[in-house]
C-alpha cells in the first residue's frame, strides 16, 4: 500500500515537464530571436518607424536599450576587477611568460588571417562599386581615429578612466552624460594588477578584496546574461522595425560580403585550426556555442565575457589559472570580427565607392593596422572606431563611416559572435600546445549547465572528465589498443 503511495505521489510530483532542451539557453534564445523578429515585422507594418515609435515599436525599443544599459553598467567594474585578478593568477601558472606570450603571438596570427579573408573577399566581390546610392550617409560626428588619437587615448585622464558631458537644456535643464574609455581602463588594471605582484606579500589582501569583488560582480551579471532571452526580444525586434529589410537591401552587396567573411573565418579558419591541433570541431563549437549565442543578441563581448570565460572554462577544458588571464585579454583585443573582416573589407568599400584605387602597400597597411591596432575596438566602442582608423591610415574619406551606420548594428551581431569565438579559440590552441588543456574534459559530454554556480557544476564536470578517461583507458585495455600499444613499443 505504502509503495502504491509512493508510486501515486511520485507521478503527481513529476506531472507535465517541459523537455529539458525547451529549457536549456540555447533554445531560449533562438525562441527569443524567431518572436523578436515576428514583433519586429509587426511593428514595422503597422507604422513604426525610429522617428515616431508606436507602442510596440516604443516598448521594443525599451526593452532592448534598458538590457544593453544593464551590461554597459556592470563593463567598467568588470574589466578592472578581471584583468587585476587574471594577471594575479599567472602566479598559479608554470611559464606564465611563455603562455602570455604565446596567446599573444596567436591573437595576431587570428587576426592577419581574418582579415586576409576580408581583403580577398574586398576584391573579389567589389562591394563598394554600382551600389546605386548616393554619397550622403548619415553624418559621422565621432573622432576621426587616426594613430596620434588613438595613442594619446591610451593615457587614462583619472583613475577609472571616466569622463563627463554636462549640457543645458532650452529649458533650463542640465544632464551630465558619463562615458568611459574601455582602453584607459585596461590600462589601469594592468598597471595595478603587476604593481601588485611586484609589491608581493603587502599586497595580498587587496589582491583577496579584488577576488571576492569581481565574484560578485560575476553573479550580478550572471543575473543579467539570464535574463537575455527578453533583450533578445527587444533588441531583435527594434533592430527589424528600425531598420528593416529596406536598409540592408541599399547596402546589400556590403552586408553579404560581410557575413561571407564571418562565415568564413568562423566556420572555416577556426574549424581547420582546431582540427590542426588534434581536436574535435563538433566538441569546439558545443563547448563554444553558449556564448557565441549571447555575443549575438547583445553585440557586446565585455557583457559576454563571464559565460565565455566559464565555457573555456568548463567545456573546452582550459585550466582556470590561465582561462582567468587570457579571456579577459581577448575580450578587450581580440577582435577578428570588428578589427579584422569588417574594417578590411569596409575600407575596400569605400574605396571602390568613391572611385579610388588601392595599391598593395595600402592592402599591407589595412593588415598592419588590424593586426597592431585591435586594441582601438576595445570590446564595447565598436568597429566603428577601428574603421576610422583605418581609413585615417590609408587616407580614405572619413565620409564613408557615416555611410555604413545605418547597417551597424545588422552586422555588430555577427562581427561580435566571431569575436567571442575567437576569443575562446585561442586559449584552447595555445593550452593544447602547452600540454595543460584537459582534453578528457574537452571531449567529455556537453550536460553541464552553464548557469550553474561552480560548486553545482563541480561534480558533473568532474564526473564527465572521469568518464572520457574511463572510456580511454577502456579502449586502450581491449585488444585493439593492446595491439596498439604493442605496436608503439
Amino acid at each position: 500500500m505504502s509503495n502504491q503511495t509512493s508510486t501515486s505521489s511520485s507521478a503527481g510530483q513529476t506531472g507535465f515537464q517541459l523537455p529539458r532542451w525547451a529549457g536549456s539557453f540555447g533554445f531560449q534564445i533562438v525562441a527569443a530571436l524567431i518572436v523578436g523578429l515576428g514583433l519586429g515585422l509587426l511593428a514595422k507594418y503597422t507604422g513604426s518607424t525610429k522617428a515616431s515609435p508606436n507602442g510596440l515599436g516604443a516598448t521594443l525599443q525599451t526593452i532592448g536599450s534598458s538590457y544593453v544599459s544593464l551590461l554597459q553598467t556592470a563593463v567598467v567594474p568588470l574589466i578592472f576587477t578581471a584583468v587585476v585578478s587574471s594577471i594575479s593568477n599567472l602566479r598559479e601558472v608554470s611559464n606564465a611568460a611563455r603562455l602570455a606570450w604565446n596567446t599573444l603571438l596567436w591573437f595576431a596570427i587570428t587576426a592577419l588571417v581574418s582579415v586576409l579573408v576580408g581583403i580577398g573577399l574586398g576584391v573579389l566581390l567589389q562591394p563598394g562599386a554600382n551600389t546605386g546610392i548616393s554619397g550622403d550617409g548619415e553624418e559621422y560626428a565621432g573622432k576621426s581615429g587616426d594613430w596620434w588619437a588613438f595613442l594619446t587615448g591610451l593615457f587614462p585622464k583619472n583613475f577609472l578612466g571616466l569622463g563627463a558631458n554636462t549640457t543645458v537644456a532650452e529649458s533650463g535643464a542640465v544632464a551630465t552624460a558619463v562615458s568611459f574609455s574601455v582602453l584607459q581602463i585596461l590600462v589601469i588594471a594592468i598597471a595595478v594588477g603587476v604593481a601588485a605582484l611586484k609589491v608581493g606579500k603587502q599586497a595580498e589582501p587587496f589582491l583577496a578584496l579584488n577576488t571576492s569583488a569581481l565574484a560578485v560582480i560575476q553573479k550580478v551579471l550572471w543575473w543579467i546574461i539570464r535574463i537575455a532571452p527578453l533583450g533578445t526580444v527587444g533588441l531583435i525586434g527594434n533592430a527589424v522595425t528600425v531598420y528593416g529589410w529596406d536598409t540592408i537591401g541599399s547596402l546589400g552587396k556590403f552586408t553579404v560580403a560581410i557575413y561571407i567573411g564571418l562565415a568564413l573565418v568562423i566556420f572555416g579558419v577556426y574549424p581547420a585550426l582546431v582540427r590542426s591541433h588534434g581536436l574535435s570541431v563538433k566538441q569546439y563549437f558545443s563547448g563554444v556555442w553558449p556564448a557565441v549565442q549571447l555575443a549575438f543578441v547583445s553585440r557586446s563581448s565585455i557583457g559576454t565575457l563571464p559565460l565565455t570565460q566559464r565555457v573555456t572554462e568548463r567545456n573546452l577544458g582550459v585550466p582556470r589559472a590561465y582561462a582567468s588571464f587570457a579571456v579577459p585579454l581577448g575580450a578587450t583585443t581580440k577582435m577578428d570580427g570588428c578589427a579584422a573582416i569588417y574594417p578590411a573589407i569596409a575600407a575596400i568599400f569605400v574605396a571602390q565607392f568613391f572611385g579610388i584605387q588601392l595599391d598593395l602597400s595600402q592592402y599591407l597597411l589595412i593588415a598592419l593596422v588590424s593586426v597592431l591596432g585591435s586594441a582601438a575596438t576595445a570590446g564595447t566602442t565598436g568597429a566603428v572606431v577601428m574603421l576610422t582608423l583605418t581609413l585615417s591610415t590609408l587616407g580614405l574619406p572619413l565620409a564613408g563611416v557615416g555611410l555604413l551606420l545605418a547597417i551597424d548594428p545588422i552586422l555588430d551581431m555577427g562581427r561580435t559572435a566571431v569575436n567571442v569565438a575567437g576569443q575562446a579559440l585561442v586559449p584552447t590552441i595555445v593550452a593544447k600546445r602547452q600540454g595543460i588543456l584537459d582534453e578528457a574534459l574537452y571531449n567529455a559530454p556537453r550536460t553541464g549547465d552553464p548557469f550553474a554556480d561552480d560548486s553545482t557544476a563541480a561534480a558533473p564536470a568532474a564526473e564527465s572528465s572521469e568518464a572520457a578517461r574511463s572510456e580511454t583507458a577502456r579502449s586502450e585495455s581491449g585488444p585493439e589498443g593492446r595491439e596498439l600499444a604493442a605496436s608503439k613499443a
